[in-house]
């Protein structure tokens, strides 16, 4: 036995490795989170007009 086993160090290099996988899912996710909302406010148009609408659409009679 060329070396005395370090089993602390073996322990924190595996605890290293599942943060880093969690890390990466983590931030895997939050992409395709980000895409889906862009994707979904894109498809969906925003409303310009109601806020200038005619005072036809609005219902006010002499105003044109």
């Amino acid at each position: 036995m060329a070396f005395k086993p370090n089993y602390g160090l073996q322990r924190a290099d595996r605890a290293r490795a599942r943060e880093a996988r969690r890390e990466e899912k983590q931030r895997q996710r939050q992409e395709r989170s980000d895409e889906r909302k862009a994707a979904a406010a894109a498809a969906t148009p925003e409303p310009e007009g109601k806020a200038h609408a005619s005072a036809e659409q609005r219902g006010e009679p002499g105003k044109d």
